[in-house]
């Protein structure tokens, strides 16, 4: 399954994460993902775990957090078995993000022996975070997406 990772509107794009609008209920979600690996409730969100799931022609993991308000947001952890690989998916989610939701900051640390990468949208409709860290290629790319809801939560507003 290959998903889209944004919804087309006449507007500004509208963030959703694997082609769920925010609020679709945990029962929706399974009914079309089917059950995950694991589940688990922490701090009022409950986590669903997805396996092998394809994302822009890559394999990930894929969480999904839900609210009792339905679907808040979910993460994909890319698999990459090579530093060349990990920059690659890096350069194929940016350029995707960067088609689908406008220009963004880039940010690059000083401290350049770190090498973070992160890429960021903070829309009315979500927030949309990309990040690698070149340094530890064994860590995967990960893409973040809350619904404004959890934005605010997460960000004590």
């Amino acid at each position: 399954m290959t998903a889209a990772l944004y919804a087309q509107t006449d507007g500004p794009p509208n963030v959703v994460f694997h082609n769920f609008p925010w609020g679709t209920s945990l029962r929706d979600f399974k009914a079309k993902m089917g059950e995950p690996v694991h589940a688990e409730t922490n701090n009022g969100l409950q986590s669903l775990v997805y396996e092998n799931v394809r994302v822009m022609g890559y394999t990930v993991f894929m969480l999904a957090y839900f609210s009792q308000n339905g679907l808040e947001g979910g993460t994909y952890y890319f698999n990459t078995a090579s530093i060349e690989e990990l920059m690659k998916c890096y350069t194929d989610m940016q350029n995707e993000l960067k088609a689908q939701f406008g220009p963004t900051l880039l940010y690059e640390e000083l401290l350049r022996e770190m090498r973070p990468y992160e890429t960021s949208w903070n829309l009315p409709t979500g927030y949309v975070y990309l990040k690698i860290n070149t340094r530890w290629w064994n860590e995967p790319v990960t893409l973040w997406y809350s619904s404004p809801e959890l934005t605010k939560k997460l960000r004590g507003s």
